[in-house]
């Protein structure tokens, strides 16, 4: 794909670090809300997904439908759900906006947990949304563990599944899992790896005393740190033999190349939880852009004033990219989606015109 003509990023100068931008990113208030419909999307073992369904008062039959997905222990109401959610009705598209199974709202709703390679829960609330707007076309949008979800499932689908599902924007994916789970165990990374186990602990908890039959292992200590905590609870739960088996066949990255629908990732080159690296270690289809900013954190991108109506870079560029899928090419949703002759080719790699090299990326030379 071209290059896409976003601003680039600027952080205030206070907050050119990562780790700045990643927990004020978390916790800086997010002043948007929306008054959803809930449904129930019923899965074929009787689990149940929850999806936030926002229309705007202009939305009508045809207009585009974007279904985001959260990061690991988030929710629908998670800051940047709800903010780019908000954003996207200001612009007419009606958002659903789907819990990981057992996260968030849907703590008590399912049996069963979600996983890194669940692609089977985001299949079915993408039916679901089609089959309330018929016509529409679809972007799937996706935030860390969120956006891997999304663009594996891209990458299974490959030129089949339903011509509306035309798009996807993933924000910080975890591409190659082994990858993040071996950097969270450095330096200060170090933090983001225990927030991570103290809040799924606290989940495990809280489904284990109110989720009658919860399909569970009997651990009376649950590991400590989130490598071990998959290597000795989530992937034996789910029929790996350990954390690399699991991790291998959840992650994105080896589906990258087979992606056919418009896909533009953004991620960070100081991200604590992404390393910046790994992108440049695997093919990706022509049809996929890969963003990367200098600064930014993990799911930060906190700006300077003066470029978009709040400091949120990265949701004034999704609503961007969304809508010039419809400018780009109207009739996208109601054609199917042809593979490509060169499936296998690098994708143009967009850097910010202020990014430093990272890794194996080079700079930028535009001004």
């Amino acid at each position: 794909m071209s290059a896409i003509g976003f601003p680039p990023f600027r952080p205030p100068v206070w907050m050119k670090n990562g780790h700045a931008q990643t927990v004020l990113g978390a916790y800086l208030p997010s002043p948007y809300t929306t008054q959803p419909v809930c449904h129930r999307v019923v899965l074929d073992d009787g689990d149940h997904l929850l999806c936030f369904d926002d229309r705007p008062n202009s939305w009508k039959e045809g207009d585009r439908v974007a279904l985001l997905v959260h990061g690991l222990c988030g929710s629908s109401t998670s800051g940047y759900m709800n903010r780019v959610a908000a954003k996207l009705n200001d612009v007419g598209v009606r958002t659903f906006r789907k819990t990981l199974r057992g996260f968030g709202e849907g703590v008590t709703t399912a049996r069963r947990s979600c996983h890194a390679g669940l692609t089977a829960d985001v299949a079915a609330a993408l039916e679901h949304a089609i089959s309330l707007c018929p016509g529409s076309p679809i972007t799937l949008v996706g935030f860390s563990l969120g956006a891997n979800l999304v663009l594996k499932l891209l990458g299974e689908l490959e030129d089949l599944g339903p011509a509306a599902l035309d798009s996807a924007v993933a924000a910080a994916p975890p591409i190659d899992l082994i990858h993040c789970a071996r950097h969270l165990r450095l330096g200060l990374n170090r933090l983001y790896d225990w927030s991570f186990i103290r809040s799924l602990h606290a989940l495990v908890h809280e489904r284990r005393r109110s989720v009658p039959d919860l399909h569970d292992l009997p651990l009376r200590s649950l590991p400590r740190r989130l490598l071990e905590f998959d290597d000795q609870y989530t992937a034996p739960l789910i029929g790996y033999a350990g954390a690399t088996e699991y991790y291998t066949e959840a992650s994105s990255a080896r589906y990258l190349h087979r992606i056919r629908r418009r896909t533009l990732i953004v991620t960070a080159a100081d991200d604590p939880v992404i390393p910046v690296e790994m992108f440049d270690n695997y093919e990706m289809s022509d049809c996929v852009t890969l963003r990367v900013t200098e600064h930014g954190g993990h799911l930060g991108w906190i700006g300077v004033s003066g470029v978009d109506p709040d400091r949120r870079w990265l949701d004034w560029r999704i609503v961007e990219w969304v809508l010039a899928l419809d400018a780009r090419q109207p009739e996208a949703a109601k054609t199917p989606v042809q593979p490509s002759n060169t499936g296998s080719a690098r994708s143009p790699l967009v850097l910010d015109p202020s990014a430093r090299p990272a890794g194996g990326l080079a700079p930028s030379t535009s001004s």
